[in-house]
């Protein structure tokens, strides 16, 4: 018997909507970068993009566990000398919930032409509501 290798033409992509209120920021990307990898699926490759959809809701309600909100920092860079930026992540959760929850995303995906794929099916939104109702969704509880 010969090993199964999916074809990127045999792959379904699925829908999920993980609510992150009152769950860890870390908690959360880590269930997201594993369905959107497709880990959780039996005919998981490595070398094949079969992934599913994933739209994170209540980001700006996730929680930073210990002293995370003052001591961590997210940096950006723009490429001149003297800039670097560093923004506290109370200030980011504050402002840009999304950001912060698709950073985090995007630290537990590999950094390949599969992992980059994998990122553009994260949607993330900083209330309940989101727009993909017509793909009717399926709630994910973790």
């Amino acid at each position: 018997m010969s090993t199964y290798m999916p074809k990127p033409a045999e792959i379904d992509r699925k829908w999920y909507v993980l609510d992150a209120a009152g769950k860890t920021l870390g908690e959360t990307a880590a269930k997201a970068a594993v369905l959107l990898r497709g880990k959780h699926k039996p005919i998981f490759a490595p070398h094949v993009d079969c992934g599913d959809h994933v739209v994170i809701i209540n980001c700006e309600k996730a929680v930073l566990t210990g002293k995370k909100l003052t001591q961590k920092y997210y940096y950006r860079h723009s490429g001149w000398i003297g800039g670097l930026k560093a923004t506290r992540y109370d200030e980011l959760m504050r402002t840009r919930p999304e950001l912060a929850m698709t950073l985090a995303v995007k630290g537990m995906i590999p950094d390949t032409v599969i992992g980059r794929k994998a990122l553009t099916r994260l949607r993330a939104y900083k209330g309940a509501e989101h727009k993909h109702i017509a793909q009717k969704p399926e709630a994910l509880e973790f």
